[in-house]
């Protein structure tokens, strides 16, 4: 007997803030993975979530969209997959999140869905906010004049999960049919054009149809396709504008009609909710501006407060590994590598993991209970100033997690000049790559004290570095918007979603699932740099690394074997000399007159070469170049803070750390960054004028600074 499960393709899709990502989490758990949309970088989430003993679903979280007349790229994708002309996505069903508290709006949609005869299933969501509106929905009744499926659910505490994933396995097993009428009669609204388009493609319903000759020249037809359905639209004279505006309104008419008959609402005059009340606070002309002053300060100074002690910890297990298994090993290169090397930069990587595990789940707390939302709200008037608008706020929040993904999400701007705007000052935001950097250098020049006992020095530094960030992207934004010619009128219309609390479960999630993406990733890159480094500094040309050790092993001889402080010395510049005369000190000595200005040495030298792979790679560097150098029980910062120059001062003195800070704040370090801006502008021209500024930028800035503080 066969165990083989069925597998079926689910596309899951809705409205924004109706409640989808809460439904894909607790349908598919931690069984998820993130991948691209084919052909775009828009983040594509699937899931697999299990129906029954038989049945296994693979679910698409499809980008949210208000209706199938898409106007955001982000949109685009999710009517493309929707459009399904290239068939890379085989979709059994379509999982519509509804939420009931905005049913009318939500209803659009679902009409759409329905009539492009598609499988659907309605989740409906927000029931517990439609009743405090007073909203009374028959649902049956609903699901029968719909002809479809509607399942109340909760995702958030998992109720009505359970009768959800029963009912798509019992559709799955017995497929219902489509409704063999259009919710409206969609064919009239252009009859001949249809007619003449389903003679050319026979399987393409009426309302398929209708999409074609609306939006044939943006969906990746063949371009003989294209000419044939090009020919159809000018031979009926078929204008999408008003076969569109038809659409909608014959639609709200029988959604009216449909919410008279099965939804009791409320009435206008009702009391405020919690929500609305809350907003008069938080996002009042005054105190809107000082609460979110307070969030961000309380945000900065926990990434140093909740972190110090496991990072404290983590960085004294490592020390002491590292010399434990240096003690039981032979001396021999492959013993160093592994010392030296692969200890020296894991440890790199996995001392920031609480930082990063702090930053993720604040900033998740902030997104689940709605109040990311209301920061764009509150940025708007001040984007605007500088040529954005509130919606670029999103993408720059997320840039201080990743560049990344918050370059993605500008898909959401629909003025083109403000979404590239807002491509060409995200990476200014500080990264969660940068935090180490920031980390180990505030670390290093900065006491550990607190004003009031409460408000850490560190912690302040930190935010002030971040700040420096936001200053520096809207200032740039502002040059750009006079040198940037695009003329297009912009809006901005947000959602507010109702205020919540957190899902802790979901917090604790997302914070480990952000921590193994930045060992397994980032310290993919870290190690295989880090292990690069040590064979570039543990080798070198020939002649030059016979002759130093040559020349030590006559000073060992000559040094009395008793005096053990003389030989340590002996050794620890013997260690300086070969690193010097190594592979990667030749190439941090060429480079270092470029940068001796902004007071730094050649190891910082390659330390900024190797970051542009990825800029916590810093650390790892660092921490392999310190220990080729001297290998003693020190940690990486005692290593650093006790490093000298040639002429015996100190390498990280405060202008030098707060020199090197800066440079990390604002110069473009990211390979990966660069790729996804050329991948989104479909133009190295960005990339290139982005690298440059923000390198020039980087450049001058951190020379200012050195000069000012020697």
């Amino acid at each position: 007997m066969s165990t083989e499960k069925q597998i079926i393709q689910i596309a899951l899709a809705g409205n924004p803030n109706s409640g989808k990502t809460s439904l894909f989490n607790a349908l598919t758990g931690l069984n998820q993975k993130v991948g691209n949309f084919p052909g775009v970088t828009v983040d594509k989430k699937t899931g697999t979530a299990t129906l029954s003993p038989q049945i296994q679903a693979k679910v698409i979280d499809l980008p949210g969209t208000y209706s199938l007349y898409p106007r955001r790229a982000d949109e685009w994708v999710a009517y493309s997959v929707l459009m399904n002309v290239e068939k890379k996505e085989r979709i059994d069903m379509v999982l519509l999140v509804l939420d009931a508290s905005n049913l009318k709006r939500n209803l659009l949609f679902c009409t759409q869905l329905i009539d492009l005869k598609y499988t659907v299933v309605v989740a409906l969501t927000m029931n517990d906010l439609a009743a405090k509106k007073g909203i009374q929905i028959d649902v049956e009744e609903l699901s029968r004049e719909l002809n479809i499926p509607v399942i109340p659910v909760n995702p958030r505490n998992n109720k009505g999960i359970g009768e959800l994933k029963k009912v798509i396995a019992r559709i799955a097993l017995q497929p219902i049919a489509a409704p063999a009428n259009d919710f409206i009669a969609t064919k009239k609204l252009a009859e001949g054009a249809i007619t003449k388009l389903q003679k050319q493609l026979p399987d393409t319903n009426d309302y398929m149809a209708l999409h074609y000759l609306a939006n044939y020249k943006n969906l990746p037809f063949a371009q003989q396709k294209k000419d044939v359905i090009a020919q159809i639209e000018q031979e009926e004279k078929f204008s999408a504008t008003k076969a569109q505006a038809d659409e909608i309104l014959q639609r709200y008419t029988r959604i009216r009609q449909i919410m008279q008959q099965f939804v009791v609402e409320p009435d206008p005059l009702q009391k405020k909710l919690f929500t609305e009340k809350l907003d008069d606070i938080l996002l009042h002309r005054v105190w809107g501006y000082l609460i979110l002053a307070t969030v961000l300060f309380f945000l900065f100074q926990s990434i140093f407060w909740l972190a110090q002690y496991p990072m404290d910890g983590i960085d004294w297990s490592f020390t002491h590994l590292t010399n434990w298994v240096a003690g039981i090993l032979p001396r021999a290169w492959w013993s160093d590598l592994i010392c030296n090397g692969l200890l020296a930069g894991l440890g790199g990587i996995i001392v920031f993991v609480p930082q990063i595990m702090i930053l993720f789940g604040l900033i998740t707390l902030l997104e689940d209970t709605g109040y990311m939302a209301r920061i764009s709200f509150l940025m708007d008037k001040l984007m605007r100033k500088v040529g954005l608008n509130g919606k670029s706020v999103m993408p720059m929040i997320s840039g201080f997690a990743c560049a990344i993904p918050g370059i993605m999400s500008t898909r959401n701007i629909e003025n083109k000049k403000e979404r590239l705007l807002t491509i060409m000052i995200t990476p200014l935001m500080s990264c969660s790559a940068r935090l180490p950097v920031y980390t180990i250098l505030i670390g290093l020049v900065v006491p550990n004290i607190y004003y009031l006992g409460v408000f850490s020095a560190r912690g302040l530094i930190m935010m002030a570095m971040y700040m420096l960030g936001v200053v520096m992207a809207l200032i740039v934004s502002l040059v750009l918007k006079w040198i940037i010619k695009v003329k297009e009128k912009s809006f901005f219309i947000l959602e507010l979603p109702i205020y919540r609390s957190p899902r802790w479960k979901n917090v604790g999630v997302t914070m480990v699932e952000k921590a193994k993406v930045f060992v397994f990733e980032a310290g993919k890159v870290i190690i295989i740099i880090s292990l690069l480094i040590w064979f570039l500094s543990s080798y070198g040309p020939s002649k030059k690394m016979q002759a130093v050790d040559q020349k030590y092993e006559v000073l060992r001889t000559q040094a009395p074997k008793a005096d053990l402080a003389t030989l340590a010395q002996i050794n620890r510049n013997f260690g300086t000399e070969k690193l010097e005369n190594s592979y990667a000190g030749i190439i941090g000595k060429s480079i270092e007159p470029v940068i001796r200005p902004l007071g730094y040495d050649w190891k910082i030298g390659i330390a900024l070469i190797t970051s542009f792979a990825a800029r916590e790679v810093f650390v790892g560097t660092m921490a392999t170049l310190y220990s080729v150098d001297e290998n003693n029980t020190a940690t990486l910062q005692q290593k650093m803070k006790n490093a000298k120059r040639s002429d015996d001062s100190p390498v990280y003195t405060v202008p030098t750390a707060m020199s090197l800070i800066i440079f990390y704040v604002l110069a473009m370090q990211c390979m990966s960054t660069l790729a996804v801006v050329k991948r989104e502008t479909k133009s190295w021209k960005w990339p290139v004028i982005q690298f440059i500024y923000m390198t020039g930028l980087a450049y001058l800035c951190s020379f200012l600074i050195f000069r000012i503080l020697i």
